[in-house]
């Protein structure tokens, strides 16, 4: 299995758990990593040359980082976790295609 395709899985299910009534602690782990596969992710795709998926993995990365903390709301960062880790699942099932 592809690398890219295995990180993106693994995120995206982390993502879907932050769902569930979890503490805190579990929330900032989750950003940090996503924080490092955001960004490896558009390492990956500038260097594949789709700047576009590169610029929209940058912006996740920057959405997720847990160091300058983001207040939206539980509902909201909740629906953007739904919407990231479908959108993970599409990267990783579109991710051999070219």
């Amino acid at each position: 299995m592809e690398r890219n395709k295995l990180i993106a899985l693994i995120l995206a299910v982390l993502l879907f758990t932050c769902l569930a009534p979890m503490p805190y602690g579990y929330f900032q782990l989750i950003r940090l990593i996503a924080l490092f596969a955001f960004t490896f992710f558009s390492y990956t795709e500038f260097k594949n040359e789709r700047k576009s998926l590169g610029i929209i993995f940058l912006a996740l990365a920057i959405l997720f980082q847990p160091f300058i903390r983001i207040a939206l709301g539980r509902e909201i960062w909740n629906s953007i976790d739904i919407i990231v880790g479908i959108g993970l699942l599409i990267y990783a099932f579109n991710s051999n295609k070219k």
